[in-house]
């Protein structure tokens, strides 16, 4: 039985999405892909306005995370933790043999502007990671604060992960000053899993000459030079990128704002409901994500069994992730999932929880 997705991604798609990936299959070296992966890389630059090069790769985001550390580190990193993905980004930057070193806070809490400013002053490091919306807590640290810090370090490239607040909220990435802007498109963008998607600074790409053993797949410099053609290095999910360029148009159509106020909207009636029924909220306020809630289970609740009658019921639901499994839920709102359906859910929450 097909469940109704209300977890932290893959997210429900729009028949829409799945009409337009159903389009006759065409050659990645014809015009007609020229002209489609053209149009989709404006796009995707007006989303998230930019003008640095966007390119997309087919993979997880996790395979750009790690092609991104193969590309810009050269000296030391330093890899900025505060849940289980931000966690496995530093493992993944070290089993890349890359030096680097894990600057973590507790789970729950944000990576702040004065612990960015604390690592690189030490000069130690030429690059950093960081995740901007932690999704195994639900955690969001702040961009633009983070960003005023950046201006003080114009030799050290920043690697940012948007994977689950991309489309969702405004980032604007040159504003920002982010060199490196990676994401997928399975959460927020609401498509199914199997595209990257990542931007390049100038700055970036002038480190990346610099790197040695960048390997090939995610190689940066074949990027830039096939991105001069209108290319990938590889043949890319083609389905999958008329995907997206359907999904752009909806999203220009809806109207970016309005799709950010949707999301807080939904992210706003989610903590409420969690706190009228007694419970905690995982992550502290000013540091909530805006695509999913990430709620304490203070009350006791056998989330494995809520989780079983859910999906009996039609529903995925999720009970935690990683070590705090158990201690915690989560209740996503991304992508183009509505304030009723939303409602629609947190009524059967509220029946389970009953019980």
């Amino acid at each position: 039985m097909a469940k109704k997705l209300f977890i932290p991604g893959p997210v429900n798609v729009a028949p829409e999405i799945f009409a337009a990936m159903s389009q006759p299959m065409i050659g990645h070296r014809m015009k007609e892909y020229a002209e489609l992966h053209a149009r989709v890389t404006a796009n995707l630059k007006r989303m998230m306005e930019t003008d640095d090069r966007t390119f997309l790769a087919t993979s997880s985001a996790f395979g750009v995370m790690e092609g991104a550390v193969r590309n810009l580190v050269k000296g030391r990193c330093v890899n900025f933790c505060n849940g289980a993905f931000s966690d496995k980004w530093h493992e993944v930057t070290l089993r890349c043999g890359k030096q680097a070193d894990a600057v973590k806070v507790p789970w729950g809490q944000p990576i702040t502007a004065e612990l960015v400013d604390q690592a690189l002053a030490t000069g130690t490091y030429d690059s950093f990671t960081l995740i901007n919306n932690e999704s195994s807590t639900g955690v969001f640290s702040p961009l633009e604060e983070i960003a005023q810090v950046l201006k003080k370090y114009p030799d050290v490239v920043s690697i940012v992960d948007t994977v689950s607040s991309m489309s969702a909220s405004r980032l604007p990435v040159k504003e920002l000053g982010i060199d490196c802007c990676i994401f997928g498109v399975q959460k927020a963008l609401a498509l199914p899993p199997g595209l990257a998607i990542f931007t390049a600074s100038e700055k970036a790409i002038q480190r990346a000459k610099t790197v040695e053993n960048r390997g090939y797949y995610f190689d940066f410099m074949e990027f830039v030079t096939n991105d001069d053609k209108h290319n990938t290095p590889s043949t890319p999910c083609i389905s999958l990128i008329y995907g997206l360029d359907c999904q752009l148009q909806r999203i220009f159509n809806e109207g970016l704002e309005v799709r950010w106020g949707r999301h807080l909207q939904m992210a706003e009636r989610t903590r409420a409901w969690a706190v009228e029924r007694g419970f905690e909220l995982f992550a502290p306020q000013g540091a909530r994500s805006v695509t999913l809630t990430c709620v304490a289970n203070n009350r006791g609740v056998d989330l494995a069994g809520v989780k079983q009658r859910l999906g009996e019921r039609g529903y995925a639901f999720d009970d935690g992730y990683g070590k705090i499994k158990g201690q915690t839920f989560r209740v996503a709102h991304m992508g183009d999932m509505q304030p009723a359906e939303l409602e629609e859910f947190l009524g059967l929450l509220d029946e389970e929880l009953a019980r």
